[in-house]
């Protein structure tokens, strides 16, 4: 007869298993050694930290800008401020080399796209970062109001679509695979009665019904709205109370088959990693439609912005020269 701790954790009863060595679901091995597997998904909790770290860069970045234009080095229409404005305009126009390079056939052969993406982002912030610097976070006239608000509004717009752009890059195909295969390797597919959840059934039907209650949703701008915001939250919950069952029925294991300690909470991370990534996965496919949908409509706002900042700006340096 096959238990639940068979279930979960084949490798222990002799069941071979490549994804739960012996050394480490014994206790004999450090558990990071052996975390690559389950870490193979890349999903939504692990490319949150670089979110989060490329916000704080542009914040301290923006802060530390306006901290310098403070301390009176310069003045925007000296020589100093007059270059800095010059550099800071140059990388906007070569902002426009990432869209060019896309719309042309001829070009499309020119390097790697996500290079491309990758110097288009660097432009985009240090360019209108130069040209804060450049006017002293001060305006002198309407056209000048006109081109560095409508390039703030083109910055912030760019941040916020590398954001959905990160969500929406894989494609519906590629997170549908993903979530195919934690289903596989948990056992949780309909057909599939060997899930290593088992001995936790509690956790296992939690799961069940968060994945078929988001993928399963009415198609709206209700349901899309809430996915994009209420549904991380409502992940994070469900998986705090499957920790909470997780580790009920593990410890209740572990009194009757007398684990070390070390080995219990091997145990626990494992099957907490897998319920984790298994409720990211289903997140990501049921969040995919939203984003793509916020993605159409942020071009729709961001193209008239950059249309309003190129022809702002050339007004604004023709006036210079010209006065």
């Amino acid at each position: 007869m096959t238990t639940s701790t068979e279930i979960l954790f084949p490798h222990a009863m002799g069941t071979r298993d490549a994804e739960f060595p012996d050394s480490v679901l014994m206790g004999t091995r450090q558990p990071d050694a052996a975390a690559a597997p389950l870490d193979k998904e890349r999903s939504f909790s692990s490319s949150l930290p670089v979110d989060v770290m490329v916000y704080l860069v542009i914040t301290a970045l923006v802060l530390a800008v306006w901290q310098f234009s403070k301390m009176g080095y310069f003045q925007a229409g000296d020589d100093t401020g007059y270059w800095l404005g010059v550099a800071g305009g140059t990388m906007m126009v070569l902002l426009f080399s990432y869209p060019l390079r896309k719309h042309f056939s001829f070009s499309r052969n020119w390097g790697r796209v996500k290079w491309w993406f990758l110097v288009h982002m660097v432009l985009g912030v240090g360019g209108p970062l130069l040209i804060l610097l450049h006017s002293t976070f001060r305006v002198g006239s309407l056209n000048a109001a006109v081109a560095m608000y409508s390039m703030v509004a083109v910055a912030v717009s760019g941040v916020i679509g590398r954001f959905i752009y990160a969500r929406v890059n894989r494609g519906l195909h590629g997170e549908k695979a993903s979530l195919r295969d934690l289903q596989t390797r948990a056992g949780l597919e309909e057909a599939d009665a060997r899930s290593r959840l088992a001995f936790a059934p509690e956790v296992e039907a939690r799961l069940i019904a968060f994945e078929q209650r988001e993928l399963k949703a009415r198609v709206g701008w209700f349901t899309y709205t809430r996915q994009v915001f209420w549904l991380p939250l409502q992940q994070w919950l469900t998986y705090r109370r499957c920790v909470v069952d997780l580790r009920l029925s593990l410890r209740t294991l572990a009194q009757q088959q007398n684990w070390s300690h070390n080995n219990l909470l091997t145990r626990e991370k494992y099957s907490g990693k897998l319920v984790w990534q298994y409720l990211q996965a289903v997140t990501r496919v049921a969040q995919f439609t939203a984003y793509a949908r916020l993605f159409s409509l942020w071009h729709v706002a961001h193209i008239p912005f950059v249309y309003l900042m190129v022809i702002s700006a050339v007004v604004h340096v023709v006036a210079v020269h010209a006065y």
